[in-house]
């Protein structure tokens, strides 16, 4: 699946992140457009290429049409005063513009978030919160903007470096304060985001990761980490102030997960237990499986006194250990877990929905090496043989034949 990592060494905010994406390869008018069913007026946006030191870039830029002002005089975002916007305001825009459904819910989410941080800081119930920079128009398009932007790429999967927040203080619309600002701050603190040392130990102070860069990336973030993916592209998104000898950039890096044929590290969690309710085992491998465990199973075992038992046996990433352990020694009567570190090796899997001459069916696909295999669902064949009164084995041979020739064509 379309994966992106941003490599954020020099911080980021949102119109980097954007002029990142553009750089990738985002097509441009595509972005407009997607704006512009925000039906918000007072503004048009830029795109150019610029040098931070050495490295080529992309700056995207959001110009107010009643301003004119420098767009280098402030770090990243564009800090000039603007028309200040309740959070219902900005909710309703969203709610009533033409972007599609997954951008709506999701920037909705991001400026709740940034709501609940701006009400917690200056003491104020969430309907009264005006937003100063985080309600302006530029950051609403920054935030809709790189939403709209993923989406146009296919992008599934993100993950993000450690973030740089730079030092001394930052000039905003409540007067002058520490870096980082108290909104980026709560914002690092509640999505427990690691941070990194600044890039270099020459770099003036001053801010370098805005809280519309800082609510982005620990909103739409899965991991801080490097993913193993096959690259397709990379792009580098401009800030606006420059810094003699260092690069000032965010860094995009586009492509596809890296084929999932590869061992991967992995923990086999395990338990016997011989004093729990049936009933409780099945609600138990829902939740592990609703928490990121990759498969549950149960063995049937004797234990002393020739007691009947069960081991559940759980597998799941090294990531997800603790959380697993958790809901494990919450939801069964077991007194302690056992954990092995394990390799698995898998196979690339995808689901597609393929036209057949029985109709649409959804199947999943397995590749691994030159191997493929096509399996169709089973509830699809089940309903489509009571539907035609055809045996349920012709449904899904058949399915697996057309399916099979169209992906291999």
């Amino acid at each position: 699946m379309k994966t992106v990592y941003f490599d954020c060494f020099s911080g980021c905010s949102g119109d980097m992140i954007i002029g990142s994406l553009l750089d990738a390869g985002l097509d441009f008018n595509t972005l407009k457009r997607g704006l512009d069913g925000l039906k918000l007026p007072g503004y048009h946006i830029t795109m150019e290429k610029v040098q931070r030191s050495s490295i080529g870039a992309t700056k995207f830029n959001v110009v107010l049409e009643h301003e004119h002002h420098d767009e280098h005089e402030h770090e990243h975002e564009h800090d000039h005063e603007h028309q200040h916007r309740g959070l219902m305001e900005i909710l309703r825009i969203i709610a009533a513009s033409d972007v599609s459904a997954n951008v709506k819910v999701k920037s909705a989410e991001i400026f709740k978030k940034l709501g609940a941080v701006e009400a917690g800081i200056h003491q104020v119930p969430l309907e009264e919160v005006h937003f100063h920079e985080l309600g302006a128009i530029d950051t609403i398009v920054d935030i809709v903007g790189t939403l709209i932007g993923l989406e146009a790429l296919g992008v599934k999967h993100v993950y993000s470096s450690p973030l740089v927040t730079g030092s001394g203080t930052v000039k905003t619309a409540h007067g002058v304060l520490p870096v980082p600002a108290p909104a980026t701050l709560q914002i690092l603190t509640d999505a427990g985001a690691p941070l990194a040392d600044a890039p270099a130990s020459d770099i003036p102070p001053g801010e370098l990761l805005t809280p519309t860069g800082a609510i982005l990336i620990t909103s739409l973030t899965e991991g801080y980490k490097r993913p193993n993916m096959k690259l397709e592209k990379t792009g580098y998104g401009a800030g606006n102030k420059q810094f003699p000898g260092w690069p000032n950039v965010v860094r995009v890096w586009l492509g596809e997960e890296a084929a999932a044929d590869e061992a991967h590290n992995m923990v086999l969690l395990e338990t016997n237990i011989d004093d729990m309710n049936s009933q409780a085992f099945g609600y138990t491998m829902e939740r592990l499986l609703e928490d990121g465990a990759a498969d549950v199973w149960f063995i049937p075992i004797q234990m002393k006194k020739n007691r009947p038992a069960v081991m559940l046996c759980v597998l799941c990433s090294v990531e997800l250990e603790d959380q697993i352990t958790e809901i494990i020694m919450r939801e069964t009567t077991t007194l302690g877990v056992r954990s092995t570190p394990v390799n698995r090796h898998a196979a690339q899997r995808e689901m597609l929905t393929v036209e057949t001459s029985l109709g649409s069916v959804p199947v999943k696909v397995k590749r691994f090496k030159d191997f493929l295999s096509v399996t169709p669902e089973y509830e699809d064949c089940r309903r489509i043989a009571k539907e035609t009164g055809l045996g349920l084995l012709h449904v899904i041979k058949t399915v697996e034949t057309e399916a099979r020739r169209k992906i291999e064509s």
